[in-house]
């Protein structure tokens, strides 16, 4: 029984990968990275376009840099600034200068599907 029960377990394992370190390099390669960035840009874009903002989660650094760059970059797009707020410590709230959010609760801003 145990050798069974020693097989699972190791099994199990075969998948399991160590998480990068909070300064690691990101674990997507840099086309990977630029994809990501692209639809980021898109998807919040439009989505900040519709209502003046967006919440969108931020679990890592890593995260909340690429947050932070395609506010910039949507920024310099569209002439008006994107300001970036931490909402709590796993979301950042991406809105239009002088846009008002609404107090409710709101889905993250991309589909389940992306």
């Amino acid at each position: 029984m145990s050798q069974i029960a020693s097989r699972t377990v190791i099994r199990d394992l075969y998948n399991v990968r160590l998480r990068p370190a909070d300064d690691a390099p990101s674990p997507l390669t840099d086309e990977e990275e630029q994809r990501f960035r692209a639809v980021l840009f898109s998807e919040l874009g439009n989505t900040i376009a519709d209502r003046g903002w967006a919440r969108f989660p931020a679990y890592t650094p890593e995260d909340r840099r690429r947050l932070v760059e395609v506010a910039h970059r949507l920024t310099e797009h569209w002439g008006r600034r994107v300001i970036v707020e931490a909402e709590d410590h796993c979301r950042l709230l991406l809105r239009l200068a002088g846009a008002e959010v609404e107090a409710e609760a709101v889905p993250d801003a991309l589909p389940r599907h992306l």
